[in-house]
């Protein structure tokens, strides 16, 4: 039987609230029902308003996809914690501030979840997170889509094999286009930052392809077109942070974030990641996969494979992409738990579950902590 699944939040991911997509949420779940893996799904968010956009966009969805999949809307979670209204699984995709809140509740009632990252903005957050998932037996996991990216696997490989040696740095620059600290997320930006939302995507990338341990994290920050637009947050910040391998051996990464590139970017996001070892390097361009579009409504730079529609042999939109496989590798978890193939705890070595989630928070807390101190490198315990 199918899972009955239950979104959290109306926001951009879920259902591209504010742009001209369809999320990448609602039409990863909507694939999963085609393929006969969710029967229902519900989706809870704040207001009358964000459910009625949110339909509009399913039924936009369903044009697209070729599909007549219904979307139940809700303004209140709760309703569903009741025993019997729970769902098989939650994603949580909500303003990072009110993560460990809604999480804690539904882990409680013993209901698995999926929350976009980061999982909390403080450790304490999330090792209460990780007390309460053990304590009740009871599947979490970060949707980390960027684990699921070929080239970053490519990358883990790399440096694995000791093809690239030890490494020595890494850096990594990250911007987004202004319309989403003024625009897209201004009614909660003053809860994050670029490095917090953005930026902890590529530390969790660090910890996964070398498993080193961060000993230092340091922090600066400008502030000066945001704040002019009304926005009292972080224009850029950059971070560095020194890291152990489990040899001992050490390495540093950069980051170069900013959260006010043009809109007349070609890509919603520019990121780039460079790792420099003894016995080579490897440089990823994420933001340019190749394509160039020019057409009278611009020029783009698209993603194919994050998550894009194909044309089948049928002529109808199929999803794919590695933002969707993070998302439905998810649901097939919860579909062997369910029939017994696998347990919870099978799950914490190969996936980005919220133990996993320590490393990176811990990073972005104390980046944190160190913009509030000037630049302070702060050690990480």
């Amino acid at each position: 039987m199918g899972l009955n699944v239950l979104v959290i939040g109306a926001g951009m991911y879920v259902a591209g609230r504010g742009t001209d997509s369809y999320g990448t949420i609602l039409p990863s779940l909507f694939r999963a029902v085609k393929e006969g893996k969710i029967a229902t799904i519900s989706v809870a968010s704040t207001t009358t308003t964000s459910s009625e956009q949110l339909l509009e966009k399913a039924a936009g969805l369903n044009k697209l996809m070729g599909t007549k999949i219904l979307v139940e809307v809700s303004q209140d979670y709760n309703q569903f914690l009741a025993e019997d209204s729970r769902p098989d699984c939650v994603f949580v995709s909500t303003p990072d501030h009110t993560h460990f809140e809604i999480t804690k509740k539904f882990i409680e009632n013993k209901v698995p979840c999926m929350v976009v990252k980061p999982l909390a903005p403080t450790l304490a957050e999330v090792k209460k997170l990780i007390d309460l998932q053990t304590k009740h037996e009871t599947y979490g996991a970060v949707e980390f889509h960027k684990r699921f990216d070929k080239s970053n696997l490519m990358l883990k490989e790399a440096l694995t094999s000791g093809r690239l040696g030890e490494p020595l740095y890494f850096l990594v620059q990250y911007s987004q286009k202004k319309s989403i600290p003024t625009e897209v997320f201004k009614s909660w930006v003053d809860q994050t930052n670029i490095f917090q939302y953005l930026g902890i995507h590529y530390v969790d990338i660090i910890y996964f392809v070398t498993g080193a341990t961060p000993l230092r994290v340091m922090a600066l920050g400008q502030k000066s077109y945001l704040p002019s637009v009304g926005v009292d947050n972080y224009d850029s910040i950059q971070a560095m942070i020194e890291w152990q391998m489990p040899s001992g051996h050490l390495f540093n990464s950069s980051f170069v974030t900013n959260w006010i590139e043009s809109e007349k970017a070609p890509a919603m996001s520019d990121q780039r990641i460079k790792v420099v070892g003894t016995l080579g390097k490897f440089e990823a361009n994420q933001k340019d996969r190749g394509i160039h579009h020019l057409d009278d409504s611009g020029y783009q730079e698209p993603n194919p494979y994050f998550s894009a529609y194909f044309p089948n042999a049928k002529g109808e939109k199929e999803l794919s992409g590695y933002g969707v496989e993070s998302l439905l590798t998810f649901i097939d978890d919860i579909k062997a738990l369910k029939s017994g193939k696998n347990s919870w705890q099978d799950y914490e070595e190969n996936r980005a579950t919220f133990s996993q989630s320590l490393v990176p928070t811990q990073v972005i807390e104390a980046a944190n902590q160190s913009l509030r101190k000037n630049g302070q490198w702060i050690t990480l315990s």
